[in-house]
């Protein structure tokens, strides 16, 4: 019988999610939101913000990058880890540990304002143009920060698979036996394999044979209510803001990250790219991605919810099942956004073994890594000139080294840049200072990335 012309070609590597059919996409968007959940509730639960409203502002900013980037990059939009500084200094926990619910919406108003940041910055380039901006954004600076993403996740990994080492290779080895011995559709879903297997193991030897270690603790899903509204009024910037000077307090401290943000943003959508074999940053342009990611995390503060930021788990899930239609990411923003209304789904992924999320998180961190050495490759940076080696290791020890950030103070606010913001902001002046600079970014990239 001849062969189905509809029918999608596994034996290519790379799939097209149209010939996939709907059923497989939904499999495929499940895929993604499992691997932003982890990472997007966390925020929440350090802060003291609503799981159900970040979820449910996940989805939605997820969607609403996408408009702005005319439906082309499938990026996922979670939880940014980079404004918890500012949560912390505006809308500390209090003494016995549970949410400064008085000062979150200041905190939330602060975030707000700094996603408004990103409009300047995409207005400045669209302004002067792209190849203007993205001279100081070569290669040999997007590389090393792409891997350092990657390199600078691996402690937690490492962390959560410290938890109960046999559980995370268990994940770990299913994704690698799926992906490489894989067939058919099974091949591009190797991170829901691994987490639904172990997850089962988990349950059968933790709960069923009585093994503590594996055990799983099922008590807040039991307790948790199917239905419930993921916003509450008095929790948002609309409804918990009543003093002024609190606001400008607020707005003063937190909006600086947004110059650190701007650069993660970046380096993401740069990791992303090379993934996908496609220049984001030409087309549909850096300043529609600022757009999209500033006004998704305004949107969210607003009511609630965290920064939004660009998912690097998202971004190892594209590399792993090989399959790049921002469609399959739409769809689990939706699913995100359904079970922002159910509580119950909330507390069962909450369940979940850290040591599975770190078997996971193993290979998805690798990967994108990976990608920034492939990124490196692939524009034939040549190292065997001392200022891109100087570049790179700045960097990559930068990025690393400074754990904890750089923190310093203007006049009574405290104000911490990530390393990786550092990093970035320490490649681009480097770059932009040494001489010997032979990357051009032209018109004919934009050309090209729109042929493509």
């Amino acid at each position: 019988m001849a062969k189905d012309k509809k029918s999608p070609d596994f034996s290519k590597g790379i799939y097209d999610a149209r010939q996939l059919g709907a059923p497989k996409m939904i499999v495929l968007g499940f895929q993604h939101m499992f691997a932003m959940f982890g990472a997007t509730v966390l925020v929440p639960l350090i802060t003291g913000l609503d799981v159900s409203t970040t979820l449910l502002m996940a989805g939605l900013g997820t969607l609403l990058f996408h408009v702005f980037t005319k439906f082309k990059v499938p990026a996922f939009l979670g939880s940014s880890f980079a404004f918890l500084g500012g949560y912390s200094t505006i809308a500390p926990m209090l003494e016995d540990g549970t949410p400064n619910k008085e000062m979150l919406p200041y905190a939330c108003l602060g975030v707000a304002c700094a996603g408004l940041v990103y409009l300047v910055l995409a207005l400045f380039i669209k302004i002067i143009g792209i190849e203007k901006v993205m001279k100081f954004f070569p290669p040999v600076v997007t590389g090393p920060i792409i891997i350092a993403i990657g390199l600078g996740l691996a402690p937690t990994a490492i962390s959560n698979c410290k938890s109960n080492w046999i559980l995370a290779l268990i994940a770990l080895g299913l994704i690698i036996i799926v992906n490489i011995f894989g067939k058919g559709m099974t091949k591009i879903i190797p991170i829901l394999i691994g987490i639904i297997g172990s997850y089962a193991v988990a349950a059968i030897v933790g709960n069923g044979f009585g093994v503590e270690s594996f055990a799983i603790d099922f008590t807040n899903v039991k307790e948790a209510a199917w239905i419930g509204l993921p916003i509450d009024w008095n929790s948002t910037v609309f409804g918990g803001v009543h003093d002024t000077s609190k606001a400008i307090t607020a707005i003063i401290a937190i909006m600086p990250i947004a110059l650190a943000t701007m650069m993660e943003h970046i380096g993401d959508i740069s990791a992303i790219g090379a993934t996908c074999g496609k220049n984001y940053i030409a087309d549909p342009g850096l300043h529609r991605s600022l757009m999209g990611d500033g006004l998704a995390t305004t949107l969210s503060a607003l009511f609630g919810g965290p920064a939004n930021t660009t998912y690097g788990e998202n971004t190892g899930v594209l590399a792993l099942s090989k399959v790049y239609d921002p469609r399959v990411v739409r769809i689990a923003a939706y699913f995100a956004m359904l079970f922002s209304f159910s509580p119950k789904f909330s507390a069962l992924i909450n369940s979940m073994p850290a040591a599975i999320v770190g078997g996971i998180s193993f290979v998805l961190y690798g990967m994108i890594s990976a990608i920034g050495i492939r990124n490196v490759v692939e524009n034939k940076v040549d190292f065997s000139k001392p200022r891109n080696t100087i570049i790179a290791a700045v960097i990559l020890v930068c990025a690393l080294g400074l754990t904890d950030g750089i923190s310093f103070t203007i006049g009574k606010f405290a104000i911490t840049l990530s390393a990786l913001a550092v990093a970035a902001i320490a490649g681009i002046v480097l770059n932009a200072v040494l001489p010997g600079r032979d990357y051009v970014f032209s018109n004919e990239d934009v050309a090209k990335a729109k042929n493509n």
